[in-house]
């Protein structure tokens, strides 16, 4: 096989393993949300020790990553991309950690119902697993125009925090005695916030794969 189609392959090989990633957390945030709805123990742990399988993914990739560099000498285009996988699984593996703070909360939220207190948390939560799906698909597929409306969504995400942030004040308001209900759903919210934010993080990657540079600043 020529060099070039071997080359080929590695990198579709790499892509696969990121979207193996994305899916991990697309699970994780699925099944983290489902265990504070539901009030599931077990479902809980196991996003939580999931989390050292995000892990060794993370590992995995960077050692293909840097394996790929080494070996292969790629042209400047792949060279970006291989080198901003390297980011990518970096903000992939924080979105994992947040997903497992969230299952962490739902422990301390074995009581308490949610819709009690938040209508839109559960908007909140497939807006954000969406972003984490299409923002990994933009960077395998260099796909830059998907890419670049992706600091709009994430206003569409800040927005939904401000909605849940006054509907847990005016649960407060009500039933003062709840105060730690209250802020958990809070600190739920406020990680969904930070896994979209590592979305954007993955589109701008995208962007400087394309073009080599950082706003205005070419790097590579």
């Amino acid at each position: 096989m020529a060099t070039r189609e071997a080359f080929i392959q590695e990198l579709e090989g790499l892509n696969q393993e990121l979207n193996a990633m994305s899916q991990m957390v697309q699970d994780a945030i699925d099944s983290s949300f489902q265990a504070l709805t539901e009030h599931n123990e077990e479902l809980a742990q196991k996003v939580i020790k999931g989390d050292r399988d995000v892990d060794n993914m993370e590992r995995k990739i960077e050692t293909h990553c840097l394996t790929l560099m080494l070996k292969q000498q790629p042209v400047a285009s792949d060279l970006r991309h291989i080198s901003t996988a390297l980011k990518v699984v970096t903000d992939l593996e924080r979105m994992g950690d947040q997903a497992a703070d969230i299952a962490d909360l739902s422990l301390r939220l074995e009581d308490a119902d949610i819709s009690l207190v938040s209508k839109h948390l559960p908007a909140m939560v497939a807006n954000v697993k969406t972003m984490v799906k299409d923002a990994i698909h933009a960077f395998i597929e260099r796909d830059t125009e998907t890419a670049e409306t992706f600091e709009q969504r994430d206003d569409l995400i800040d927005a939904f925090f401000e909605r849940v942030k006054r509907e847990v004040i005016e649960f407060l308001k009500k039933d003062g005695d709840k105060s730690d209900v209250a802020v958990d759903l809070l600190m739920v919210a406020k990680y969904l916030e930070r896994i979209a934010d590592h979305a954007v993080n993955v589109c701008e990657w995208t962007e400087f794969s394309d073009t080599g540079a950082v706003g205005d600043v070419m790097i590579l």
